[in-house]
C-alpha cells in the first residue's frame, strides 16, 4: 500500500523496500505468489490462515503470527482489525488506522449486511481508502446468492439419482458448500487423504472420507474434469460433473454443469457495500479492470474531512 509500511498478500520484498508489515488476507496460490518456506519476516493473518501457511507453504511458524478476528491490535505506529471476509475458511478483510488515515482492504469478499451492521464497520467510521474485491465488477453479470446456487446444485443433482457426482474444486475453498450437500443427502464426500488433511486441520464436520466406496460424491481438482475424465467415469459408472463458480468455463462435456456458486461479492452487493461505507476514494483490488465510475455517487460527500492519501 503505497506511502505506508504495509504490504497485503505481496511478497517481492525488493518492490517495496519501506515495508515493514506484511499481511496475508487467505490462502489462495494467487495471493501467495512468492511465498515460501524460505520467508523470513513476520506475517500477520488469521490464525486459520497461520496453519494452512505451515502446512502448505512450510512456512517457519515463528514468522507466523495469527491475529483473532474482531480484535482490534496496536502494531507500534498504527492499529488493525481483521474482519471475516466471508470468502473461504480463514479469509479476512484488514481494517488500518493510523497516520496515514483509515484504509479498508477488502481482499477476496463475498459481501453480507452483517459486515455493515457489526464492529468494527458499524460505527460508519470514515474510509479514506477502500481497496475493493472488483472480481464481479461487472453491471450486467447477475451472481445469485450461494443459499439460491446451493439449491441449484442439489436440484441438479436429484435430476441424477442414480449418477455418480464429481465436483471440481481448488485446493481451498466451498467447504461449507460440500458440508452441506453431505448433510442434505446424506452421504459422505471422498477426497484425497492431501484434501483430507487439510479439512482436518481446519476442523470442519466429520462428513467426509478416502474411501472410494464411501459415498457418491466425490471431490477433485477442477483442472481434472475434462472430456476424457467424463468418458473413463462414465464407463464405470453414469457420472456426472459439477463446477460450482462464478468464473467462465469452457464445458466440453454433456454431463458437465457450471453452476454460478462464487465466494466473491456480485455487483449488486459490492453496490450496497460501497453504499453502507461512503468511502472517499476506491481502488480496485483486480488490477485488469477498473470499477470506480460506478461507484462514483455513493463517495463520502464530506471531502474536507477525507484524508487524500497519494495513490501511487
Amino acid at each position: 500500500i503505497p506511502h505506508t509500511p504495509i504490504a497485503v498478500d505481496f511478497w517481492q520484498i525488493r518492490k517495496c523496500p519501506q515495508v515493514r508489515l506484511f499481511f496475508l488476507s487467505h490462502m489462495h496460490s494467487d495471493h501467495t505468489v512468492g511465498l515460501s518456506s524460505t520467508w523470513r519476516n513476520t506475517i500477520y493473518c488469521s490464525p486459520e490462515t497461520g496453519l494452512l501457511l505451515s502446512h502448505k507453504l512450510k512456512v517457519d511458524k515463528k514468522w507466523i503470527h495469527p491475529l483473532e478476528v474482531g480484535e482490534k491490535f496496536d502494531l507500534v505506529t498504527m492499529t488493525v482489525t481483521l474482519i471475516d471476509a466471508n470468502h473461504c475458511p480463514g479469509s479476512v478483510m484488514f481494517l488500518f488506522e493510523g497516520y496515514f488515515g483509515t484504509i479498508l482492504y477488502t481482499g477476496d469478499f463475498r459481501y453480507t449486511p452483517k459486515m455493515l451492521e457489526q464492529p468494527p464497520l458499524n460505527n460508519r467510521k470514515q474510509i479514506d481508502v477502500l481497496y475493493l474485491d472488483n472480481t464481479n465488477c461487472h453491471p450486467e453479470q447477475t451472481i445469485p446468492s450461494r443459499e439460491e446456487a446451493a439449491r441449484q446444485i442439489k436440484a441438479l443433482i436429484q435430476r441424477y439419482p442414480d449418477h455418480n457426482v464429481v465436483i471440481g474444486l481448488y485446493y481451498l475453498g466451498k467447504e461449507s458448500l460440500l458440508m452441506e450437500l453431505a448433510l442434505n443427502l446424506a452421504t459422505w464426500i471422498i477426497v484425497s487423504p492431501q484434501k483430507l488433511e487439510v479439512l482436518e486441520l481446519l476442523g470442519l464436520l466429520d462428513v467426509f472420507t478416502t474411501k472410494e466406496e464411501g459415498g457418491w460424491i466425490r471431490v477433485v481438482d477442477q483442472s481434472q474434469i475434462n472430456y476424457s475424465a467424463m468418458v473413463e467415469w462414465n464407463k464405470t459408472h453414469p457420472t456426472i460433473a459439477i463446477i460450482p463458480t462464478g468464473r467462465e468455463v469452457k464445458v466440453l462435456h454433456e454431463k458437465i454443469y457450471v453452476v454460478p456458486y462464487s465466494d466473491h461479492s456480485s455487483f449488486q452487493e459490492l453496490t450496497e457495500f460501497v453504499a453502507g461505507l461512503k468511502p472517499c476514494s476506491i481502488i480496485p483490488v483486480v488490477k485488469n479492470h477498473a470499477c470506480e465510475a460506478y461507484f462514483r455517487r455513493y463517495l463520502s460527500s464530506k471531502k474536507h474531512q477525507c484524508l487524500q492519501m497519494p495513490i501511487s
